[in-house]
């Protein structure tokens, strides 16, 4: 009787504000995985390709944001610019420190990622006529993407934990909703399993997606390893 007691809890008291909580943590991530992608992409080809100026300023931001914490990066977002008078909604602030922090570490996998590209071939590509950047957007980076897929997947999954935080800026996730769930009814190891269970399913899921992409996006000649 008890089990069933508990079960029932968990289906009709605990899951749909998990849930609720879900797809704001959903919204983040499909907010902040392809900005993401794009600000490393672009810092990536600024580090690589670009003037000495845009270059420096490429490696200062994977370099400050690698290098600090998440959490301080929402703290400062948050409340550090508040107190400068800069109020940003809790939403945004995640979302923009997932996008910077993200960018930072895509940026280099990408880097290495067009590194691994051949010189020869962008050599071959101004002799037929293409121009640096059209060298660069037609034949360096469609292979280099491809390639930086396994490596970016893992920032995914990061990402998909990075916004377990968001609750420390107020924002209604599903960290958040668990931490309300287990202050009100005292049932703390219940309620953080199932939402464990949660945040292992969506980074599954995300793994599996990727591995799909992978396999379609695969350039000839290249064996992939399942994860």
């Amino acid at each position: 009787m008890r089990t069933v007691d508990d079960i029932a809890f968990l289906y009709h008291t605990v899951l749909p504000p998990l849930m609720k909580g879900t797809l704001v943590s959903l919204e983040m991530i499909a907010i902040s995985a392809p900005i993401g992608l794009l600000i490393g992409t672009l810092s990536a080809i600024g580090r690589v390709y670009g003037q000495p100026g845009i270059r420096h300023i490429c490696i200062l931001h994977q370099i400050v944001f690698r290098g600090i914490p998440v959490l301080v990066q929402l703290f400062i977002l948050f409340y550090v610019l508040a107190s400068w008078g800069l109020r940003i909604p809790p939403f945004t602030c995640a979302v923009a420190a997932f996008c910077i922090c993200s960018g930072a570490y895509h940026a280099e996998y990408i880097r290495g990622a067009i590194g691994s590209i051949p010189e020869s071939q962008t050599v071959a590509a101004r002799s037929m006529g293409l121009g640096k950047w059209q060298a660069i957007v037609y034949i360096v980076l469609p292979q280099a993407l491809r390639k930086a897929i396994p490596p970016c997947s893992n920032e995914i999954t990061y990402l998909i934990k990075y916004t377990s935080l968001a609750y420390m800026v107020t924002v209604a996730e599903l960290m958040t909703e668990a931490k309300v769930l287990a202050s009100r009814y005292f049932k703390p190891i219940e309620i953080f399993i199932v939402a464990g269970l949660i945040y292992w399913v969506l980074v599954t899921v995300a793994n599996r997606l990727v591995n799909i992409l992978e396999r379609k996006m695969k350039i000839p000649g290249i064996k992939l390893i399942e994860k």
